[in-house]
């Protein structure tokens, strides 16, 4: 089928070239790329990946306040104190389950 119809879209500057660096690294023009996510909408009859929210973000600790940090050493203290722990590679383990790393 010729391809005639247009899809105009407006998003980020910094996200499209982005995304068209991976996908020239692909050898994959971005109307293609487009072709495809479109056939897979298609195909699985609705966003072709989840959409949701994570359940939890880790705590990044470089935005914190001295006062907030200690906060949260105080709790991890607390935690330990009262016996509220699991082995690293337990945790681990969770972490690359939840954020998928």
């Amino acid at each position: 089928m010729a391809k005639s119809a247009n899809l105009y879209a407006r998003i980020e500057p910094d996200l499209k070239e982005q995304a068209e660096s991976i996908l020239a690294a692909l050898g994959i023009p971005a109307s293609n790329a487009i072709t495809m996510f479109y056939k897979q909408i298609i195909l699985q009859r609705g966003m072709p990946f989840e959409v949701k929210l994570p359940a939890a973000r880790p705590l990044d600790v470089s935005t914190l306040t001295n006062e907030q940090l200690n906060a949260e050493l105080e709790k991890g203290f607390a935690d330990i104190a009262a016996g509220r722990t699991r082995p690293a590679k337990q945790v681990f383990e969770d972490i690359r389950r939840d954020y998928g790393v």
